[in-house]
This record gives C-alpha cells, sequence and structure tokens, in this order.
C-alpha cells in the first residue's frame, strides 16, 4: 500500500475499519456459491462413504440396553392406520384395490383361490412414514447436497436413489424416550405453530424422572394427533412441533431417530425457513425422522422409557418407509 494510503486509512476509527472489514466478509459469503466452511456438514463422523448415519450408533449393548428395559412383556403399536381417508399432505394420495374377487383361482382339485391387492400412493411418505437420508437435501450454490456431501446428481433416478435409499438404514432395536410435551403443559394438544423449546423438553425429562442417552430413538407427543381423522384439514394446515433450538439440543445428545405425533415433527410454521429441522436432521446429523406416530397409550400409560423396535420396508432406492413402529415395556 503505498504512503498516502497509510495515511488515509490513519485518519479513519478503529470502529470503521473493523465494520468495513466485516461489510466484505459477509459480502462474500451471500454472493459465494461455495456454502461457508463452518457450516459445512460433510464429511460424516462415520467417514466420507457412509450411507447409515446415526445408525451407527446402534451397537450391541445398546440393543442389549434395550433389551433389558422388557419387563411387562406390552407392546404398544406406534403407528397410525393406513386407510384412503387418513390425512393426506398436499397431492398425495392412496389407492389400494383388491384384483378381482378372487383375485386368482380356483386351481387344483382342492379349489384354492386368493386375493391380492394392487397399491398406488408415495409409499414412503404417507402415513406412518420414516425418513430416510436422501428424503431431504439442500441448495448449495447451483447444487443439491444431502447427507455426507452427496450430490443429488449422482445418486438420484427416475428409477430409485442409488445411494441412501431407505434400505441402507437397516433395522432399529434400542432405547426408546416418550417426552410427553403436551402432559407437561397441561394441554390435550399443543396450539398449531407452536414451537417447543428445549426448556420444554428438559422440563418434561425431569418431571417424568428419564434422561436421553446416546442412540436412543425420542419420541415427542404434541397431541397434534387428536386431530387425525376428526379434522384432516386442520391437521395439516400447520403443526407444533420443535424449532431449531431443541432441535439443535437432541442433535447434542447423539440421538438415532426423531419422531412425533404431528406429520412433520417440526414446528410449521417456521417464519421464512421451510422444514430446517429436517435440514439439521437428515442432512446435517444422519438423524432419522418417524412422523404420524400414535403415541397416546404410552402417554395415558406413563410409559416414558422403553425398547424401541422398527425395521424400514427395504425398497430400494427409496426416501421412505411406512410401517408400525412398536414399544416393548
Amino acid at each position: 500500500m503505498s504512503s498516502t494510503g497509510f495515511a488515509i486509512l490513519s485518519r479513519i476509527p478503529m470502529a470503521k475499519i473493523f465494520l468495513l472489514i466485516m461489510v466484505c466478509l459477509l459480502s462474500v459469503n451471500l454472493w459465494s456459491d461455495e456454502i461457508p466452511a463452518e457450516s459445512k456438514w460433510w464429511p460424516s463422523e462415520w467417514g466420507p462413504e457412509d450411507q447409515m448415519g446415526a445408525a451407527n450408533r446402534l451397537t450391541p449393548s445398546k440393543v442389549l440396553q434395550a433389551a433389558r428395559l422388557i419387563t411387562d412383556g406390552k407392546i404398544y403399536k406406534l403407528g397410525q392406520l393406513y386407510e384412503a381417508d387418513m390425512p393426506l399432505g398436499g397431492s398425495r394420495h392412496y389407492i389400494m384395490n383388491i384384483m378381482g374377487s378372487p383375485s386368482f383361482g380356483p386351481y387344483g382339485e382342492n379349489h384354492f383361490i386368493c386375493n391380492f391387492e394392487i397399491f398406488s400412493g408415495e409409499i414412503g411418505q404417507i402415513g406412518t412414514q420414516f425418513d430416510a437420508l436422501g428424503h431431504v437435501g439442500a441448495r448449495v450454490g447451483d447444487e443439491d447436497i444431502f447427507y455426507n456431501g452427496f450430490n443429488r446428481t449422482e445418486f438420484s433416478t427416475a428409477f430409485g436413489l442409488t445411494k441412501l435409499g431407505v434400505e441402507k438404514a437397516g433395522a432399529f432395536f434400542t432405547r426408546g424416550v416418550l417426552i410427553d410435551i403436551a402432559g407437561y403443559k397441561g394441554v390435550e394438544r399443543l396450539q398449531i405453530g407452536y414451537e417447543i423449546p428445549s426448556a420444554d423438553i428438559e422440563g418434561a425429562l425431569e418431571k417424568q424422572g428419564v434422561v436421553i442417552l446416546e442412540g436412543d430413538v425420542v419420541l415427542i407427543r404434541t397431541g397434534h394427533s387428536k386431530l387425525w381423522k376428526v379434522d384432516n384439514e386442520t391437521y395439516y394446515s400447520g403443526e407444533p412441533g420443535i424449532g431449531m433450538g431443541a432441535g439443535q439440543w437432541l442433535v447434542n445428545r447423539k440421538v438415532v431417530i426423531v419422531g412425533s405425533d404431528n406429520y412433520g415433527v417440526e414446528v410449521y410454521p417456521a417464519g421464512n425457513q421451510v422444514y430446517p429441522v429436517h435440514q439439521l436432521m437428515l442432512t446435517r446429523n444422519g438423524i432419522y425422522l418417524l412422523e404420524n406416530l400414535f403415541l397416546d397409550e404410552l402417554a395415558a400409560d406413563c410409559v416414558y422409557e422403553f425398547a424401541f423396535v422398527f425395521a424400514p420396508v427395504p425398497l430400494k432406492g427409496a426416501t421412505g418407509s411406512p410401517g408400525n413402529p412398536i414399544a416393548v415395556k
């Protein structure tokens, strides 16, 4: 720099120089096609080729820990019934038909007959649903990046995902924890748009006498399922749920799945952002989501700790899975 330049700078207050530098740095970040280094979420802690995400935390010792929680032998079904008049978001659809009656036969001397069905619908994204890591990503510059830095153009095809499909998740047998926020707040259901803060989670856990451990499945009861098939329009008009603060709180506990009795786990609407907790969990941290659960029976029996069991349907290349998770006490 010339002596003239130094002379000019010497007359500018240091606070203004600092402000000028910050504006320049922010401008670089705002206009750059590259995600800021501090926000880059890949490679995964399990290596640059990992496609399992948080399921890597399901160790043999975690399975045995869950098994020791089974003391009564009671099974709780956590999935909703799949049927044509269940709530469906947006343009999603559910059609199941029996093909003829009977569909096959009679054949043989024993006059064998049977029925079978044909199905049409977004099989991994309707009803009770498990979100796989290939479900949600983020636009970075002009590229679409998913868990562990996988680029959409390299694995997404019209016939399924070649990476991050639901079949990569495996099966789940681990400790489950119910956090009954509706019960903690003393309401039948939380109001649509209520963002559950981490303070509510901590308060409910303290009241229930339960802690969250690494490798747990955490299920959050909002009471939103009270609207299921009662008022489907209101059910999908918005939801109570966790926001980024509570979401990060759960990420810090290194959980495996976060589920809820609403359609998206997180609060909606959420200002100018669209499902940021999905990105926080799935895209950045490899934590799976379970949506549209039925948690009322667990809450009624005050079962806050249990063995959680779920095996997603291994639909190769699918973004999610239907299913009926169970809790065993």
